[in-house]
């Protein structure tokens, strides 16, 4: 039985990192343990309930950043109050701004950013609720006039 998941980043400058986060997102640090050259190891963030994870790199173990790597796979999807605001502190902060704020067939606003170390994150809030079949709908229906 599965209990939780959590995201796990493993960054070029994790304290920088921890910084942008909690500067940007609000998170705030809940563990962090650091080895003896000043590398993060392991951290733990808390986003308001959830735990983001993450370290600095250890190429040595196979572990590197977005930002070695020049690329990541996964995007980190993040529910807020006031997704442009956060957008803008996130620009503010250092973040690129991937897709501007608006409004999705899914009933969020949302934009993505790309964080200061590789990270995509797609941001949004809530503005209506829509039901499976109606997003299945609206879906499809982008698909019928693609230009």
């Amino acid at each position: 039985m599965i209990h939780e998941v959590f995201p796990y980043l493993h960054v070029s400058d994790a304290a920088a990192a921890i910084a942008f986060y909690c500067k940007v997102f609000g998170a705030r640090e809940k563990l962090g343990l650091n080895e003896p050259s000043g590398r993060i190891g392991h951290a733990e963030l808390d986003f308001d309930g959830t735990t983001v994870m993450l370290s600095d790199e250890f190429p040595e173990y196979g572990i590197k950043s977005a930002t070695t790597i020049g690329s990541t796979s996964e995007t980190v999807h993040l529910h807020v109050d006031n997704v442009d605001q956060v957008i803008q502190v996130a620009a503010i902060a250092g973040a690129s701004i991937e897709t501007a704020c608006q409004d999705q067939f899914y009933g969020e606003r949302s934009g993505v950013i790309r964080d200061p170390f590789g990270h995509r994150w797609n941001i949004g809030h809530s503005i209506e609720d829509v039901s499976a079949e109606e997003m299945q709908r609206r879906y499809s229906k982008m698909f019928e006039n693609p230009d």
